[in-house]
């Protein structure tokens, strides 16, 4: 009997890793943000899943990212969104590439209270509206 699995090859669980340690930039005078993009980009949950030919990549969109900053341009700003794309460096990204960001326990309680709440406007808003009318 064939059956259908929809297993997705990329799909993955990605835990941050202490350990890891950011590739040194290549000898530039970067700009601060840049620096602090850097730090933040191997200091996340994706930094594991990147491997040494990401690098090169991430040293374009370095360098693009750098130059947003001294000189802000539309062109750049969607170009840095292009590439960044491939390595899941966004929400909607980690959506595409089936990844999935582990969490721990306090913040799995928040976002299970956060998705309650609605549920219990709602029962409270959908009262029937011809409960307060009255013949005169």
């Amino acid at each position: 009997m064939r059956q259908r699995r929809n297993k997705a090859a990329t799909s993955a669980k990605l835990q941050a890793d202490p350990k890891m340690k950011a590739p040194e930039l290549p000898e530039r005078d970067w700009h601060v943000m840049t620096l602090a993009w850097w730090a933040d980009v191997w200091a996340s949950p994706m930094a594991p899943e990147f491997d040494a030919s990401d690098r090169h990549g991430l040293f374009v969109l370095a360098v693009l990212i750098d130059e947003f900053w001294v000189r802000p341009s539309k062109d750049l700003a969607g170009e840095i969104r292009l590439q960044r794309q491939s390595f899941g460096l966004s929400p909607i990204d980690r959506r595409r590439l089936q990844w999935e960001i582990e969490r721990g326990d306090e913040a799995n309680e928040r976002t299970r209270k956060r998705r309650a709440k609605p549920a219990a406007k709602e029962q409270e808003t959908s009262a029937d509206p011809r409960s307060i009318l009255h013949a005169v």
